[in-house]
C-alpha cells in the first residue's frame, strides 16, 4: 500500500506542473491577446483621430473658398479707390471708408433706378412664372392624356437650346413688336428661362400628393380649379415659394438679356447697369460697385431668411415621389 502511494505521488506532482505550464501558458496567450486588442483599439482610435482632424480641415479649406470671395467683396466695399489697386492687395482697408455707401442713394439715375428696375420685372417674373407654372404642372401630374410624356420632354428640352439661340429670336420678335426697352419685353423674356424647370419643378411636389383629398373634393362638388385653389395650392405651398424664389433670382442675375433687349440707360436691370456705370474704359470703380453689390445681396438675403422653412421643405419635396 505505501508503495502504490510514493507511486502515485511523483505521477500527481507532474499533473500539477502541467496544469501549472498551460495556466502560465493560457495567460501568457490572454496577456498577448489583451495587448494585441489594445494595440488595435489604439491604432483604431489614431486612424479616427486622423480621418477627424482630415475632415474639419477639408472643410475649414471649402468654407474659406466658398466664402472669401464674399469676404472680399465686403472688404473692397470699405477701402478707397486707390487703396482698391494695391499691388500686393490689402487683405483688409487700410483707410476705412463709407464713401462708396453714401453715393448710393444719390445716385437716382444709377443705382437707384437699376435697382428699381430690377426689383419690378423679377417679382413680374416671379408671378407670372406661379401663374402659368402651378397650373401646368397640376395638369401634367393629374391629367394622363395622349401625348403627355411628350409634352413633359419638349419642355424639358427647351432647356437643352443655348440662350443665344432663343435670345436671337426673341429680339427679332420684340424689334417687330416695337416692346425693345420695355418692362413686358423683360418680364416675357426672364420667363421663358424660368418657366420649363418650373413646370417641373411643381409636377414632382403634385405628384407626392394622394388623389384621396382631390376625390373627395369633387364629390363635394368643387371643379377642378376648386381642387387646385382649395386643397392642392395650400399643400404645395413650400414647393410654390421654392419655385417663385428660383424664378426670382433668376431674373434678379440675369445679365445676357438685359444687355440685348435694353439700350436705355433707364431700362437697365442690375447686372446690366453695373457693367455700364462702374466699369468702363478709362475707370473701373471698384469700391463703389462692391458696396452697391452687397446692398443688393441684401433682398435676396432677407428672402432667404424669411421663407428658409418653406424653400428647404419645398426643394426636399418633391425628390421622392409616393
Amino acid at each position: 500500500m505505501s508503495k502504490d502511494i510514493s507511486n502515485r505521488q511523483p505521477l500527481i506532482t507532474v499533473q500539477e506542473e502541467a496544469n501549472e505550464e498551460q495556466a502560465r501558458t493560457q495567460s501568457v496567450i490572454s496577456a498577448d491577446q489583451q495587448h494585441s486588442r489594445h494595440a488595435d483599439a489604439q491604432r483604431h482610435r489614431t486612424r479616427y483621430v486622423f480621418m477627424r482632424i482630415v475632415t474639419y480641415v477639408l472643410l475649414v479649406a471649402l468654407l474659406l473658398y466658398a466664402f472669401f470671395p464674399i469676404f472680399w467683396l465686403v472688404s473692397t466695399s470699405f477701402k478707397s479707390q486707390g487703396e482698391a489697386f494695391f499691388y500686393p492687395p490689402t487683405f483688409w482697408p487700410h483707410q476705412f471708408t463709407l464713401h462708396s455707401y453714401q453715393i448710393l442713394p444719390a445716385d437716382q439715375q444709377g443705382f437707384v433706378r437699376y435697382f428699381a428696375n430690377s426689383l419690378i420685372v423679377s417679382v413680374c417674373t416671379c408671378l407670372l412664372t406661379l401663374l402659368a407654372a402651378v397650373p401646368g404642372g397640376y395638369v401634367l401630374s393629374r391629367f394622363h392624356f395622349r401625348g403627355v410624356r411628350a409634352v413633359l420632354l419638349v419642355i424639358l428640352a427647351t432647356q437643352m437650346f443655348p440662350y443665344a439661340v432663343i435670345l436671337i429670336s426673341l429680339y427679332t420678335l420684340f424689334r417687330q413688336l416695337h416692346m425693345l426697352n420695355t418692362y413686358p419685353a423683360l418680364v416675357l423674356a426672364f420667363t421663358t428661362f424660368s418657366l420649363p424647370f418650373s413646370i417641373w419643378m411643381v409636377k414632382g411636389f403634385c405628384d407626392t400628393l394622394p388623389t384621396d383629398l382631390e376625390e373627395a373634393g369633387r364629390i363635394d362638388g368643387l371643379s377642378r380649379v376648386g381642387v387646385l385653389v382649395r386643397i392642392v395650392f395650400p399643400l404645395i405651398v413650400p414647393g410654390v415659394v421654392a419655385v417663385g424664389f428660383f424664378a426670382f433670382l433668376n431674373s434678379w442675375n440675369e445679365l445676357l438679356y438685359a444687355v440685348t433687349l435694353t439700350t436705355s440707360p433707364d431700362m437697365r436691370t442690375i447686372p446690366a447697369g453695373f457693367i455700364g456705370t462702374y466699369v468702363g474704359e478709362f475707370q473701373d470703380r471698384w469700391p463703389d460697385m462692391m458696396a452697391a453689390s452687397v446692398v443688393v445681396s441684401l433682398p435676396i438675403v432677407i428672402l432667404f431668411t424669411i421663407f428658409q422653412k418653406q424653400l428647404v421643405s419645398g426643394l426636399t419635396a418633391g425628390a421622392v415621389k409616393g
